[in-house]
């Protein structure tokens, strides 16, 4: 695992990206033309350890399909934002309804609509096969690609480094 140089005690907040982050930027389309997307399970251990832990996680799409949302509010993620055209604009309201600064939080995005929030975040990271741009602009690149542990990598770490992880009885079970 490469490490985050960052201090990470200071995150209280992260934001996702969907595709080409918590999924693979290549994806399925049903027969009714609705995309169809892969999660990893690893991932959802940590998101769902995270949010025990009292860190804030948003989900923050363009897309808008019922079975992200579905998966994300079924790991207590409370901040599901689906169609989010302009993502900048969500993510400040996010920060705001919070309280938190840029210092305070970390954005996780792979392709151009995510530039500007990659921008403010304080800690913006990037999938090992992000888009060029975005590489350019992270401050931590996952050694995964999108879809094979991206949040696990991040997420470890922050409760690692908060003293979070595996710390009682409650990081055993779903």
């Amino acid at each position: 695992m490469n490490k985050i140089n960052y201090d990470l005690s200071k995150i209280k907040g992260i934001a996702f990206d969907v595709d080409g982050v918590l999924s693979p930027s290549t994806i399925p389309l049903h027969v009714g033309g609705e995309p169809m997307r892969m999660v990893n399970i690893k991932d959802g251990y940590a998101m769902q350890l995270a949010v025990k832990r009292g860190i804030r996680l948003a989900i923050i799409t363009g897309g808008n399909t019922e079975s992200v949302r579905k998966r994300y509010e079924g790991l207590g993620v409370q901040d599901v934002i689906m169609g989010a055209s302009v993502k900048i604009t969500r993510f400040d309201e996010w920060m705001e309804k919070y309280g938190f600064t840029p210092e305070e939080v970390a954005y996780v995005g792979d392709d151009i609509p995510d530039y500007q929030v990659m921008c403010r975040a304080g800690l913006p990271i990037a999938p090992a096969d992000a888009a060029p741009e975005i590489l350019a602009v992270a401050k931590y690149v996952t050694p995964c690609a999108g879809g094979y542990g991206v949040a696990r990598d991040i997420l470890q770490q922050v409760l690692e480094a908060q003293g979070l992880w595996m710390s009682d009885d409650k990081a055993f079970g779903w």
